[in-house]
């Protein structure tokens, strides 16, 4: 049975893709995070070790929320590493593991980028496709990342 929520279905649709994308990325941060979990070595291997752990956690809740609200709304999350892949715009470097500084900025740099996305698309949810639900939770998620780049940027001294 297809939710009946206020929302026309071809709002929910574009709704579901947006989604999707947020989805993927939080997917591609979430194996990337563990992949420098694991490879971490050198200076504070312990504490950014730990620190990586919980981010990984973190996304990993999140990115569940993100494929319920989906769900919620009638549309169906992908699911496949080839889908995260083709749908996010995080980049992956695979065979590479960069250096300690090299990880915390591109680490940065992905959260940033997903908050830049996410902002962008709290808009367009709540203005184009009146889905005001989806763009508050989207505005949850932008925080949420917004304080895990603010947590890896305090390894820089500017």
């Amino acid at each position: 049975m297809k939710p009946d929520l206020g929302i026309t279905q071809k709002n929910l649709t574009a709704v579901h893709k947006i989604l999707n994308s947020v989805l993927a990325d939080g997917n591609i941060l979430y194996i990337k995070l563990r992949k420098f979990h694991w490879n971490l070595s050198g200076d504070n291997f312990m504490e950014l070790h730990l620190l990586f752990e919980d981010q990984y956690t973190a996304v990993a809740e999140a990115a569940d929320e993100v494929a319920e609200r989906i769900a919620t709304l009638g549309g169906t999350a992908i699911g496949t590493t080839s889908e995260f892949a083709q749908e996010s715009q995080l980049k992956e470097t695979p065979g590479k593991v960069p250096d300690t500084q090299g990880m915390l900025k591109e680490l940065v740099s992905d959260h940033e980028s997903i908050v830049k996305s996410l902002r962008e698309n709290l808009d367009k949810v709540e203005e184009d496709h009146k889905d005001a639900g989806t763009a508050d939770f989207l505005n949850g998620l932008m925080q949420e990342h917004e304080k895990m780049a603010w947590k890896l940027r305090k390894y820089f001294k500017n």
